[in-house]
């Protein structure tokens, strides 16, 4: 796994592109965020994290993290498509203001989504379980970051 590269560098290779503030879409993304970490906290308490549904739950954190990224960038008139958005949407954490651990980290579960995805790659249940940490981490700081023009968080 190479480094992850720097966010102006996607807005110049066009993989991230300028746009208007989608504020709609953000606030869609935020709520269903938010309805997929409460299903995870739910699904922890009645779940014990194992081997064979290790990949179910990084999965889920991976998705509740990237909806709030996007959200944020959408906020902030950034929209990532095409090969290296999820590489791209990683890399803005750092314009957030994350600390690099964190984003290599993120970057790392990106990398291990994709092995499960297209790869059949399986996760073991200690590696889900620092996931859920980080999550349950980054998910607040994240949301801290994202405001409305209406005020509200």
């Amino acid at each position: 796994m190479r480094g992850i590269r720097k966010f102006d560098e996607f807005v110049k290779e066009n993989i991230v592109k300028k746009q208007k503030a989608d504020i709609s879409r953000a606030e869609f993304l935020v709520k269903e965020s938010d309805n997929s970490y409460n299903n995870l906290l739910e699904m922890i308490d009645k779940i014990k994290i194992e081997d064979y549904n290790a990949n179910m739950f990084v999965k889920s954190c991976y998705d509740i993290l990237m909806e709030l990224i996007r959200a944020k960038m959408l906020l902030e008139g950034y929209n990532a498509s095409g090969f290296g958005a999820h590489e791209a949407e990683i890399s803005y954490m750092r314009v957030l203001g994350f600390d690099e651990k964190d984003v290599q980290f993120a970057d790392q579960v990106r990398f291990f989504r994709n092995g499960m995805i297209y790869y059949g790659t399986q996760l073991e249940a200690a590696y889900a379980k620092k996931v859920i940490e980080f999550t349950r981490r980054i998910y607040r700081k994240l949301k801290e970051t994202i405001k409305y023009n209406s005020g509200t968080k």
